[in-house]
Formats: structure tokens, C-alpha cells, sequence
């Protein structure tokens, strides 16, 4: 076809991409920050194209969702303005190229903090919503979509509409979780939550085995936050070892400067090289897991630490992903409704000695009305997995079986190799989102590698 010279000036050449793991490299005409006046002229060319758009923010997730082989995808970080913030009220509407590093900047001094995080500060306020993102007070707050009060969504069409749950409640449900797929999201309106300091007060517990993690971890859940480290590689009676640590947020002191203790100027303490080989195998990371849980205390009460240190730990590493060396790691993250199925995911994953460097268990509670929000009633366990590791293909599908007889689910923002035969098991309200997705776009404009994967 005939490329308009504005879009052919807009667009750059074919562009390597993948997600946060490295793996699944695929070639697209990336937009870098197109303005919003350009979306509409954006989305029809890749409809006539035939190839679709998706819309990419910092590339966090961890698979393809973010990728679109042979077609565009729209770079939307420039679209990073504040748009207004009420204090008083503690509501901020951002664009969707917004960072939560960013508002964290602008809200902590304010004594507002946003109501969800998930494990990194570096992902986009279109991103936190396109993958309904959690966080380690799901089983208290739910999920990044419950405080979304508005968002304005360019449709296929190029038409836009500003959604809100009583407006369109099946096109706003169908969004929040929904992988960018109903429109490309261009600014949202999010309520707040308090935050006195930009500190936390937490206290942490090591367990010896899985049943004295998970009472740990239950009782935990009389705090705001929680979430348990578990040591993959434990087997036999140490199976499920690992270290509990839950917090709130600390008060002001009133003897103190409110301002200072309000501060946030977190930043990466470390850089790791883009062209590095692989460090992490299994020796290296049976030993890590064997040192982290030696040194935490069996029990410690009210520590003091600073917000990113007990949220985002690993953003003190700029380009930790590089660890994993060229061949890049899988993350796999599953929700399952029992600790019996909770059990023998861990007992596989360990008589596999399957490593992964960063094994997380939190508890979840009451998901959204949105069909392809993950976050449901259970246990979610994320695990990173170095993607050169033997046998890891066939522990994984084993494990999605196991996962889907269970009635649990895998989120589509860490998915990258699930089979599309089971979806229907893992998202119930898959044809119902796919009634809502035609409605809105049947020529499908709005694709990536992972929905052409999944047939979504």
C-alpha cells in the first residue's frame, strides 16, 4: 500500500522489541511518542495495513503483549504530563504515558500515595490499567482497576470517549485487564490513597517450611501489605521455606519536619551491562536462595524502611533483567485457589530443580467484574525461570494443566508461551470480553504477537 508521507515521517524502520524477559524478539514500525492528534491517523493506518497497532508504555510486561510483529507500535511515554491533582481530595488525572515513578514524585510530598503498585515503579499509568496490575495489598484493596474513575480511550474507529464504569460499564470492564486490545489509552483519572510519611514500618518472619509460611502469611494479612520470598529449590521437609514480610505505612512524627519526612528521591544504585552472560544457573541461584534465607531474622518488629526499598526492591538495579544473560528468563505467575494445588506446583517445580532467582507468594482477594482481570480469590505464585533452563517447556505446561484443573489462572501481563486452548479454562468471561471487543473493533486494528498467540 501507498504510506502517507505524515505517517511514513512518524514512523521509524523495523525495530527489534520484546518484553522485560528478552525472549520472542519480533520486528515492527515503531511510533516513538506520537502526539495525541496523531492516535486517530495512527490506528487507520494500521487498520488498511492489516497488521494492527498495539500500544507499548516502558515494556514491563514480561512477554509480547507489547509487541506487534510487522505492524506498529505507538510509543506512548510521551505522553507524560500530570493534568491536574487535587490534594485536598487526593484524585490525580495523568496521560497515559505517566510512570508511577513519576506520580510517586509528585504525590508523596502531598501525603498521597497511588492505592496500587505492582513489584516496579517503572510502568505507565496506560500500562497499570491495560494489565490491571496487583500488589501486595490485593487481599485488603484489590487491583490498580477498582480506583480508576475515568479514562479517555481512542477506539479503532479514531473516534475517542472518556469511559466510565456507569457511562459504558461493559467497554470500561472489557479495558481494565484487557492487554490494550479495546483502544489505546490516553489519559485516566485515578483516586488516592494516604500516606503520612514516605516510609513503612515492617515486620518480617522467616518460615521453615511451606504450612509455617502460609499461617505466617494469613496472619500477615491483618496488615495492609504483605507478601512471602520462598526458596524454589527447597525440597523434602524444608519445602516452602522462605521469609514473610508485611508493613504499613508510618505515621508522622510531630517533633520532625513534615516536609523531610515526606521525601522520595529513590533511585538505581546499579547498572547492569545490556551485553552481559548469563550469571544466574542453578548453582548460582541454589546459593543465593540459601544465603537470603540464612540471613533474614526469625522475627523482627516494626523496621523502618524506606517506600521503594519495601516496594520496588529491584528497581535499585537498573537492567537487572540483563542478568539472565542473551537468552533472557520466563516469568510465570498463576493464581491457584488451595494450598493443596499450591503444594504440588512447589513440589514439581522443585524435583524439576527448576531455579528461579525471585519466587514470590502473596494472597489475593476479591477480583474485578473485568473479563480478563487476573487478580481472583487464592494464592498468586510468581516465579523467574532463566529461559535456557532443561525441561522448563514441559514443566510449564504441565503446570498450566495443573493450574486450570484447579479453576486458577496465569497473567497475561507475565505470559509468554501459554497454549490459547486454554484460555477459556484460565478467563471464563473470555467470550463475553470477545463480544465486547468485536462491538467495538471487528476488524481486530488493536493486536500484538500475544493475542494473535492466544487467538484472543
Amino acid at each position: 500500500m501507498v504510506v502517507d508521507h505524515t505517517m511514513a515521517d512518524l514512523m521509524s524502520g523495523p525495530q527489534l522489541l520484546t518484553g522485560w524477559g528478552r525472549t520472542a524478539a519480533t520486528e515492527a514500525a515503531n511510533v516513538a511518542q506520537p502526539q495525541r492528534s496523531e492516535v486517530s491517523a495512527l490506528l487507520a493506518y494500521g487498520r488498511q495495513s492489516g497488521r494492527g497497532v498495539i500500544a507499548r508504555g516502558l515494556g514491563r510486561s514480561y512477554g509480547d503483549p507489547a509487541q506487534n510483529a510487522g505492524g506498529l507500535v505507538l510509543d506512548m511515554t510521551a505522553a507524560s504530563a500530570v493534568l491536574s491533582f487535587d490534594a485536598e481530595a487526593g484524585i490525580v488525572r495523568a496521560e497515559a504515558g505517566v510512570s508511577l515513578d513519576v506520580l510517586m514524585r509528585v504525590l508523596l510530598p502531598c501525603g498521597w500515595f497511588l492505592p496500587v503498585t505492582p513489584g516496579t515503579r517503572y510502568v505507565t499509568v496506560g500500562g497499570a490499567i491495560a494489565a490491571d496490575v496487583h500488589g501486595k495489598n490485593h487481599h485488603r484493596d484489590g487491583s490498580f482497576g477498582r480506583y480508576v474513575d475515568e479514562f479517555t480511550l481512542a477506539l479503532a474507529d479514531g473516534t475517542t470517549v472518556d469511559v466510565t464504569s456507569d457511562s459504558d460499564p461493559e467497554l470500561f470492564w472489557a479495558t481494565i485487564g484487557g492487554m490494550g486490545l479495546t483502544g489505546i489509552i490516553l489519559a485516566a483519572t485515578i483516586r488516592l490513597t494516604p500516606a503520612p510519611t514516605s516510609t513503612m514500618l515492617v515486620d518480617t518472619q522467616r518460615a521453615s517450611d511451606l504450612d509455617e509460611l502460609l499461617v505466617a502469611l494469613e496472619d500477615a494479612d491483618r496488615h495492609r501489605y504483605s507478601v512471602a520470598w520462598l526458596d524454589c529449590l527447597a525440597r523434602g521437609r524444608h519445602l516452602g521455606r522462605g521469609v514473610v514480610t508485611s508493613g504499613e505505612h508510618a505515621t508522622l512524627d510531630a517533633d520532625r519536619d513534615a516536609a523531610g519526612q515526606r521525601m522520595f528521591g529513590a533511585t538505581a544504585r546499579v547498572r547492569v551491562p545490556t551485553h552481559l552472560p548469563g550469571l544466574l544457573g542453578r548453582p548460582s541461584i541454589a546459593a543465593f536462595n540459601l544465603a537470603w534465607y540464612a540471613k533474614a531474622p526469625r522475627r523482627r518488629i516494626d523496621e523502618v524502611q524506606g517506600i521503594s526499598t519495601f516496594f520496588h526492591p529491584l528497581d535499585g538495579i537498573r537492567g537487572w533483567n540483563n542478568v539472565y544473560g542473551p537468552a533472557g528468563f520466563l516469568q510465570y505467575q498463576c493464581v491457584v485457589p488451595d494450598e493443596t494445588t499450591l503444594r504440588t506446583i512447589l513440589t514439581r517445580i522443585g524435583d524439576a530443580r527448576a531455579p528461579s532467582f525471585l519466587t514470590v507468594l502473596k494472597r489475593l482477594g476479591a477480583g474485578t467484574p473485568g473479563p480478563l482481570s487476573f487478580p481472583r480469590p487464592g494464592w498468586t505464585l510468581t516465579l523467574d525461570f532463566p529461559a535456557s533452563t532443561t525441561g522448563l517447556d514441559q514443566l510449564l505446561d504441565g503446570l498450566d494443566r495443573l493450574v486450570a484443573d484447579a479453576g486458577g489462572s496465569i497473567y497475561l501481563a507475565k505470559d509468554s508461551r501459554m497454549q490459547p486452548e486454554l484460555m477459556p479454562d484460565f478467563y471464563p468471561k473470555l467470550d463475553a470480553w470477545r463480544e465486547i471487543r468485536n462491538r467495538i473493533d471487528p476488524d481486530h486494528t488493536l493486536v500484538s504477537d500475544q493475542s494473535r498467540r492466544l487467538s484472543l
